[in-house]
């Protein structure tokens, strides 16, 4: 049984050397035959330098290097694409997702005949109210949305058997939204359950804003519901709409003394329906910008060097 590790880096040198020993130790201490395969996603720092010194100490160490940065999804893709073990683990190179928790997720996939170990966070450490509360409350809403239901806590750190490593390959998506992907290929998957730690060192490289685009990119992906709504609310406000000059008429024939003639109701009328129309829009607009992502064709990642 060979476990491959897939860290994908992005300006990690604070800390890719505690991560390398870290997984190294556990990997070692548990598993005959094991590899490491990191992606350096285009970093400007000396995560590149340090990643490639990796090799003269550590044999089983493998790097995948991109020409620019492509984003953290391209670079687990790639991982998996380069990964050649039975089982394959994605982890973060920050250590906020403890290396130790493997040989449990391991042991997990084979007592448990699983195709997918995904871990569930029982708390985070080191993350502001706001960032726990948005993504406690993000999954909830994508899977009010989703025909396809994400486990609840959950990120990109979970174990993969060769058979969904196989299907994930042959996807032929551009923008992967991989913790969805993964669920919706199927077969079993279990949770395994832990605490996140604070990040060993350094800063987030997920801002906010790019934490919702990243959140915009799995709603869009995987739910075609904001569509849906658009429509939905469209009808409901035109049938708003008629209710209203209908009651207007009455009141102009039954009540005229009461009847005002202004500009204002027009005027707010058109704001709203004005803003419903933009709104609608842009959601149209959303998935038409996916499209001409995917019909581009362009490949997903441009790959340097492997080392």
């Amino acid at each position: 049984m060979r476990v491959s590790v897939v860290v994908p880096c992005y300006n990690e040198e604070s800390v890719i050397e505690e991560t390398n020993a870290q997984l190294n130790s556990v990997l070692a201490g548990h598993f005959e035959d094991y590899e490491i395969v990191y992606v350096n996603d285009g970093s400007k720092d000396r995560t590149r330098d340090l990643l490639l010194s990796f090799k003269k100490d550590f044999p089983k160490v493998k790097s995948v290097h991109f020409s620019r940065n492509f984003g953290h999804q391209p670079a687990v893709s790639a991982g998996i694409k380069h990964a050649s073990g039975d089982y394959i683990v994605i982890i973060d190179a920050d250590l906020q997702d403890p290396p130790a928790l493997i040989p449990d997720m391991v042991k997990k996939a084979q007592d448990e005949n699983a195709n997918v170990v995904y871990a569930v966070r029982k708390s985070r450490m080191g993350e502001s109210w706001f960032k726990k509360m948005t993504a406690k409350y993000y999954y909830r809403l994508i899977n009010s949305m989703s025909e396809t239901q994400l486990p609840l806590d959950t990120g990109d750190f979970r174990l993969i058997d060769r058979k969904v490593a196989n299907v994930f390959n042959n996807i032929e998506e551009r923008q992967k939204y991989i913790r969805g992907i993964i669920t919706w290929i199927g077969f079993k998957q279990v949770p395994i359950e832990y605490h996140r730690e604070e990040r060993f060192a350094g800063e987030t490289h997920y801002p906010l804003s790019k934490m919702i685009q990243f959140a915009m990119r799995g709603l869009l992906y995987f739910s075609k519901k904001p569509l849906t709504i658009a429509t939905n609310l469209g009808i409901a406000l035109v049938i708003l709409s008629l209710v209203f000059l209908v009651l207007q008429f009455v009141k102009w024939i039954f009540f005229p003394e009461t009847f005002v003639i202004g500009w204002i109701s027009i005027f707010g009328a058109i704001i709203f329906f004005g803003g419903i129309q933009l709104l609608s829009i842009g959601v149209l607009g959303a998935y038409i910008g996916n499209i001409f992502d995917e019909i581009k064709n362009r490949p997903e990642y441009i790959i340097d060097v492997v080392e």
